[in-house]
């Protein structure tokens, strides 16, 4: 009975800090989305992404995707997106399960694997916000955003590299590491 009750005090005590995490990657994607952006025509470029990827490559994957969610949609919410809002929190939730499925199911020891799920992952992003774009303007409309839609997602990308570096070097990452 002790020994149960120190494991579940233990598995209680790690939840509770993943939630404050995940809290707090979801209120720094919101500030770096909502706060420090590039408008666009079609919207806005933003450092937000990186720290989406950060989230899946450190956090358990449904933490990881709770925090994407929150945190874009937050920003497309209280930003005027409204339209945005539901597609937004689909795409960047499912994003992160992308990126998390390389790191966990496919990268143990392996050191490649998470910068292949950031690829995919990527590819995922910029289709599924352009499938949404031709829903909601059609065809030319998704076109002309595709550019900015690139950018953007390249920028996250390079954002996530470096952040993972530093992170991986300081031995920050295996903090939350299951």
């Amino acid at each position: 009975i002790i020994m149960s009750t120190t494991v579940q005090v233990k598995n209680s005590t790690k939840h509770i800090q993943l939630i404050c995490v995940t809290g707090l990657f979801a209120a720094m994607i919101y500030v770096l989305t909502a706060w420090l952006h590039i408008p666009t025509g079609a919207g806005y470029t933003h450092a937000g992404d990186g720290l989406i990827y950060l989230a899946a490559s450190m956090l358990p994957t449904p933490y990881a995707m709770a925090a994407g969610a929150i945190g874009a949609g937050l920003a497309d919410l209280i930003g005027g997106y409204t339209v945005w809002v539901l597609p937004t929190i689909v795409i960047k939730s499912m994003w992160a399960l992308i990126i998390g499925l390389f790191m966990v199911k496919l990268g143990k020891n392996n050191k490649i694997m998470p910068y292949i799920g950031v690829g995919v992952g990527a590819i995922f992003h910029i289709c599924a916000y352009t499938l949404v774009r031709i829903f909601l303007y059609g065809i030319s409309a998704a076109l002309v955003a595709l550019p900015g839609l690139i950018f953007q997602t390249v920028s996250g990308v390079v954002i996530f590299v470096a952040l993972y570096v530093c992170v991986s070097k300081a031995g920050i990452k295996k903090v939350f590491a299951d």
